[in-house]
């Protein structure tokens, strides 16, 4: 029996299936569930894990404090009079706010459409609660409808999910981050509930209710993640695997059966007896769903402070991250790696080594990158760690059960659970046995000379030809690099020398993270020129637009929603616009945290909009201040975008410094080997 069979045998899946069940019985609401940061419950969890780890017999077990804000959601029961004079009573789910009665407590509930500036004309909200319509996946995030709302005088929000998420049933509640300030309260209701409560609205389109709350955020409070280790031969290089535990409702899928599943690959391995070459770390990760109030970027909070405050020297030491979300599901008949260009090649070429697995995918393994910012393995990634997770945001789950308290083990597949033991406990295997962590780098510059719009850096008066040619010369020097570490790996050499080049090479991938990675106002993953890009492709069809012989105003809104973060100001008042601006631009970096310096340029067209949005009402036809704004706009951008080839240019000589040293020193090693 090869080693990688007797993995397979060894392999518990019914016993990492029990652990994923056992973990729903922490809660902070005894009806819904919710395992949140900082909360008693996910403290309890976390206890639990280390003592599962202990007898499991993983080394060195222990919990690493971190600071996060808390959130305890005890309850929120909603009660009225129905039509009949019946009482009506609804669980409602929170978000990550501040909201406390002293038992039930009377409020006017008034409904405000989808909760934009505009649904608030001629209604005084002032004391009341407000319910509103929202869609988070394809239009706005919950902070905006939840602020504006405060901001009229609403003492909280209740949302109703009319798509995007929870779509599985009429009865599904959603939760999400929220990403504003805790004052500004907010609830979630059910579609079905939602539409009896609106049938017994009174003609000013208001009902009286009940609400019984108890939702509380704790600023700067201790959590833990949790650790344990399998020592391999080398105690300095290590390799991580990681899950979160804190959960809304009851989690099963997001993320206990990724818990349960890091400890069962760690259980099959512990079975044999296997000494792995490098140390690997088992991390069950606290505060991964929100962590920290009043920030965009206020999930992965566990993570990010494991790597960059309790740990940033594992930087340089780990080679590796496998992170792991929702893998007892199944997305079809395609399953999918995600990770960092760098081990893009790695992985597609190790899938092809693999023996057969259990059957669960007919069509096999698609490998993708980058990494995008869903998941904690970007907060390892930009902390210099290669990383990966497994494909969980491309079925129709995410739209149906994600975040809803029908994330249950209905959903359970056991098929897709074995095959993804199997897989990752092999390619843990494949990557420990490297001598040099097998970073492809010529995939990143690839990738990075794919993205730039040539005519347009050209007509900025940007050196985007010299960046071209400088790109190619480092892509080369990257693929000769690689060439050299699958050598070196395949012969089997191991040496200080290799470790050296390693620490080379891990240094540059932390540098591509800092210089190369940024993102959009919607957290997607870009290079540094593509925002500029973006701005100047949109700006110039607006202006297109509002100089046609009939201008074409609608056409112009249309570009301009696409720049920036300006599709909010056709929606939010000027001081819910800005607010969620400045506190990306201006606020404390270290509440910033995996955003931090990710977003560099901003455009704000707030009164440009509103002035376009005014004319248009009117029947105006004559836009030259506006053309002649939006030109100006241009030239700003195109200023942006000069600097930004630049910086990329900067960047990149000093990567290919590293890179051509690091080549020297893998050379060497193959000459004397």
């Amino acid at each position: 029996m090869t080693t990688e069979q007797q993995y397979i045998a060894s392999l518990d899946i019914e016993a990492s299936y029990n652990l994923a069940k056992k973990m729903e019985a922490y809660r902070t609401n005894p009806v819904l569930g919710y395992r949140p940061a900082g909360s008693k419950a996910e403290f309890e969890t976390g206890e639990m894990l280390k003592s599962y780890m202990e007898d499991l017999g993983l080394s060195n077990v222990r919990k690493d404090e971190i600071k996060v804000d808390g959130w305890e959601f005890e309850k929120a029961v909603l009660a009225y009079a129905d039509a009949a004079g019946e009482r009506q009573e609804v669980q409602l789910g929170a978000y990550q706010t501040d909201f406390v009665t002293k038992g039930a407590e009377t409020f006017q509930v008034v409904y405000v459409g989808k909760g934009g500036e505009k649904d608030y004309a001629d209604k005084d909200v002032t004391g009341k609660i407000v319910l509103a319509e929202i869609n988070q996946r394809d239009e706005w995030w919950i902070n905006f409808p939840v602020y504006q709302a405060h901001e009229k005088g609403a003492k909280a929000l209740i949302a109703v999910q009319i798509g995007g998420y929870g779509q599985v049933d009429e009865k599904a509640l959603n939760a999400q981050d929220i990403a504003g300030p805790p004052e500004a309260a907010a609830f979630s209701m059910s579609f079905e509930d939602s539409e009896k409560l609106k049938a017994c609205l009174d003609e000013k389109g208001e009902i009286t209710v009940t609400l019984d709350a108890s939702s509380r955020v704790m600023r700067d409070v201790s959590t833990y993640n949790i650790l344990g280790e399998i020592p391999g031969r080398r105690s300095d290089r290590m390799i991580l695997l990681s899950a979160h535990y804190d959960s809304y409702f009851s989690g099963f899928q997001d993320d206990n059966t990724a818990v349960a599943m890091m400890l069962g690959i760690a259980r099959a391995f512990i079975k044999m007896g296997y000494q792995p070459e490098n140390t690997w770390v088992f991390c069950a990760m606290a505060a991964e769903e929100w962590g920290i109030a009043d920030s965009k970027y206020d999930w992965s909070t566990g993570a990010y402070a494991e790597v960059f405050n309790v740990h940033p020297e594992w930087a340089g030491k780990v080679i590796g991250d496998f992170n792991f979300e929702l893998p007892a599901l199944s997305n079809g008949n395609l399953d999918g790696i995600r990770c960092t260009y760098e081990y893009k090649d790695f992985f597609q070429d190790t899938l092809k080594a693999l023996p057969a697995l259990s059957p669960a995918y007919p069509e096999g393994v698609l490998v993708s990158a980058p990494i995008e910012t869903w998941s904690d393995d970007f907060s390892v990634a930009i902390s210099g760690i290669p990383s990966m997770v497994n494909e969980f945001s491309a079925g129709s789950f995410m739209t149906t059960h994600y975040h809803s308290q029908y994330d249950s083990d209905e959903y359970y597949n056991e098929a897709a659970y074995r095959f993804h033991h199997e897989l990752y406990g092999l390619l843990l295997m494949h990557l420990d046995r490297q001598s040099v962590a097998p970073l492809n780098f010529a995939e990143v510059f690839e990738q990075a000379s794919a993205s730039l719009d040539v005519l347009m850096c050209q007509k900025s008066g940007s050196r985007v030809t010299a960046l071209l040619n400088l790109l190619g010369q480092t892509e080369e020097v990257a693929e000769e690099v690689y060439d050299r570490i699958y050598d070196i790996n395949e012969a089997g050499v191991d040496s200080e020398q290799c470790r050296e080049a390693e620490k080379i090479l891990l240094k540059v991938f932390k540098m591509a993270q800092d210089k190369y990675v940024r993102l959009t106002w919607e957290d997607a993953v870009v290079f540094p020129q593509e925002a500029a890009q973006n701005n100047l492709r949109y700006l110039k069809k607006a202006i297109r637009a509002l100089k046609r012989k009939t201008p074409d105003a609608e056409a112009a809104f249309e570009a301009l929603y696409e720049i920036d973060n300006n599709a909010y100001a056709f929606q939010f008042s000027k001081q819910v616009y800005e607010r969620f601006t400045d506190y990306v631009l201006d606020q404390n970096s270290d509440r910033l945290q995996w955003g931090r310096g990710r977003i560099v340029h901003h455009e704000n067209l707030y009164d440009l909009v509103a002035q376009l949005m005014n004319k248009y009402h009117q029947g105006a036809m004559d836009f030259a201040n506006e053309i002649a704004e939006l030109e100006r706009v241009v030239e700003r951008q195109k200023d942006y975008l000069r600097d930004d080839i630049e910086y990329m240019m900067q960047s990149t000589e000093k990567m290919l410094l590293l890179l051509q040293s690091a080549n020297e020193r893998l050379k060497n090693i193959q000459e004397k080997n």
